[in-house]
């Protein structure tokens, strides 16, 4: 069954890329869908492989042409969008596409496409968020205090949201992170033999004792997602 649409959403810095990386290596026939951005490349980061990097004008000349099949402005500062044109590739190509999306971007597909299977990806704790976001920054060879709290209390805000998503995952350890996010892609395209327990295990509303400990890292309790 090809055309099956996975919406995957993290905050900033929960290893998504890689995850997302890897399954692709042991799965066939997931297409990735390359978002555009307002925003320039970070460190070896190239156009056309992270990122579609284009001008505000044009980002805002492809919505006034309704060219996106999702776009939204993060941190109030720059724009980022899927392209319709993702989807119908994957589908001409019988394939599933992959949507490496935020929250807000999320949403907007949910609404739309409701068939689509939703994923959160988040990290342990609020205490290796942080130190993630720490390390990429000296990375890159700057250390921004005021951004890096912003995209804690970015993180918080979006984990209040995560009772949306069909599935969460908890990106402790890649190894185990990878074989639920292969299970989910497996179970939903009918292969259930081996996978349907794994991906079960990772039904949101089910809040596994890994789920619930990493919420609660954040401040963010059952009772409100």
């Amino acid at each position: 069954m090809a055309g099956i649409l996975f919406i995957i959403s993290a905050p900033s810095g929960s290893g998504k890329s890689t995850l997302v990386s890897e399954v692709r290596r042991l799965v066939e026939g997931l297409e990735f869908s390359i978002s555009y951005t307002t925003r320039s490349a970070r460190g070896s980061e190239e156009d056309g492989v992270e990122y579609h990097f284009i001008t505000p004008e044009k980002f805002e000349t492809m919505i006034a042409a309704d060219e996106f099949l999702e776009w939204a402005q993060v941190f109030h500062k720059h724009y980022y969008g899927t392209a319709r044109k993702a989807l119908e590739h994957a589908r001409e190509n019988q394939k599933d596409l992959i949507l490496d999306i935020d929250v807000q971007g999320a949403l907007q597909v949910m609404d739309r496409l409701p068939e689509a299977v939703s994923i959160f990806i988040l990290p342990p704790s609020h205490e290796v968020l942080e130190m993630r976001l720490r390390s990429r920054s000296q990375a890159e060879g700057k250390t921004d205090e005021a951004e890096i709290d912003t995209r804690l209390n970015n993180a918080r805000l979006e984990l209040e949201k995560i009772g949306d998503y069909k599935f969460a995952i908890v990106n402790d350890v890649l190894e185990h992170a990878v074989q639920e996010l292969r299970a989910i892609v497996l179970e939903t395209r009918g292969e259930h033999e081996g996978n349907a327990e794994v991906a079960e295990s990772c039904l949101t509303h089910n809040l596994s004792p890994r789920l619930k400990a990493a919420l609660a890292s954040f401040g963010v309790h059952p009772e409100q997602i």
